[in-house]
């Protein structure tokens, strides 16, 4: 026999194994079509729509046309107005809000006034991409009389909270806990079944009393704990390196972190019951770190992307998480303030549990 034989007999025993091998033919096809689509239609750097609160102390006809002016932009949403006498300092903590846009009193004075800006525009400056978002708002038409006619003149000052300094690390390091943590977490456990199999363990488990959820915990146990180190360590290289603050508390970052690492230690143990090979586990992790990186506003803001996108987002462990660690680690949030994003990841926590469990067969096949 040839050596072009041999090795067309070889290619031939190759492509009738990835025939049977349906999971591995379906991720051949499938993350392609998935990813290309999802992304393609999600992704988007013109930043639109972002949720913006109105502090309007003038109350004159002036400023209601600049808001007016300002949701007439798309590029934010005014979807709440605060009420007179609200802190300025806390005005996107206490609102929930990307962007604030605050109307002093003396607004109609300041337009006359030449070198003083009329308004002010309050960014977020823990979100990624906010600031050149916002930045075109600068040029909202301000009123200003001149003889008979009205002048535009754009005067805006731009203030970033949490971040004045502008550094991309202090947006970043945060939201690499989270990242870091999913990559790791879930590719520890999701050969977690797979390799008992493999290794021949799954038959001495066969004869134990030991039930599908103890031994969905007993997975999951020990990993929690080297999530935690992990975070310890991300946060302390990104204070020492790059200066990021920790302004909230530790004990709430390590709670939040624990109920994070055990819904991405859960994920991965509910690929482990689908895959039948580690190769299998590790692409179908791979398939949950894309949308987890792209879609959970670590790169671009959440609030910039199509409604629909935002709602798969919401499956996403991470988009919940990121909420929470840049909260406590930039705002200085309680743990008690994210409470919406705390029960979305317990739900998803105890659903992929349950998953994996009822997925999971005490049995060799």
């Amino acid at each position: 026999m040839s050596s072009f034989a041999r090795i067309a007999a070889v290619t031939r025993k190759e492509l009738l194994q990835l025939k049977r091998d349906r999971i591995t033919f379906g991720l051949i096809v499938g993350i392609p079509l998935l990813l290309i689509t999802l992304f393609g239609y999600a992704i988007n750097f013109d930043v639109r729509h972002l949720d913006a609160v109105v502090l309007d102390e003038a109350h004159s006809s002036l400023s209601r046309e600049l808001v007016a002016e300002f949701g007439a932009s798309q590029v934010v949403d005014v979807t709440r107005f605060a009420a007179a006498g609200t802190d300025v300092d806390t005005l996107l903590e206490k609102s929930g809000a990307a962007v604030a846009l605050v109307i002093p009193r003396d607004f109609e004075r300041r337009l006359i006034e030449a070198g003083r800006p009329a308004a002010q525009i309050i960014v977020d400056g823990s979100q990624p991409s906010l600031e050149n978002a916002v930045n075109g708002l600068k040029q909202l038409p301000v009123f200003r009389r001149h003889g008979t006619s009205w002048l535009a003149v754009p005067r805006f000052e731009v203030r970033v909270m949490y971040n004045p300094e502008r550094r991309t690390a202090v947006q970043i390091v945060p939201a690499l806990v989270g990242l870091i943590l999913h990559m790791t977490m879930v590719v520890f456990t999701a050969g977690a079944i797979v390799r008992e199999r493999e290794r021949g363990n799954l038959e001495l488990l066969i004869t134990t009393p030991v039930s599908p959820a103890e031994l969905m915990a007993g997975k999951i146990a020990p990993y929690i704990a080297i999530g935690l180190i992990q975070t310890t360590l991300i946060l302390g290289i990104g204070h020492l390196l790059f200066d990021v603050p920790i302004a909230g508390r530790l004990l709430d970052l390590y709670l939040a972190a624990a109920i994070y690492i055990s819904a991405t230690l859960a994920l991965g143990l509910f690929i482990s019951t689908l895959a039948q090979t580690q190769f299998q586990a590790f692409q179908l992790a791979f398939m949950t770190m894309l949308p987890s990186t792209l879609m959970s506003g670590f790169m671009f803001p959440f609030d910039g992307m199509p409604y629909p996108a935002q709602l798969i987002a919401q499956i996403l462990p991470l988009t919940h998480f990121n909420v929470i660690v840049r909260g406590i680690v930039l705002r200085g949030a309680a743990l008690t303030d994210f409470g919406p994003q705390l029960a979305k990841l317990a739900i998803f926590l105890v659903v992929a549990v349950m998953a994996a469990g009822l997925r999971f067969r005490k049995r060799l096949d």
